[in-house]
């Protein structure tokens, strides 16, 4: 199966609290930090949630 890198390019402060969940639920702490996840739909669905504050790469 497929992996994504996904980065968090924009910061979350000023965001929705569910903005803010989705990113952290990624496993996202800090501006340009990576975290590699498996390609699924529940992953996909939560980059698309946040898709204005990251970064994805496939791999």
């Amino acid at each position: 199966m497929a992996k994504l890198l996904i980065t968090l390019n924009r910061s979350v402060i000023g965001r929705p609290e569910d903005q803010r969940a989705t990113v952290t639920a990624l496993g996202l702490r800090k501006l340009n930090q990576t975290v590699e996840h498996q390609d699924n739909a529940a992953i996909r669905g939560m980059i698309t949630k946040v898709a204005h504050l990251v970064t994805v790469k496939e791999q």
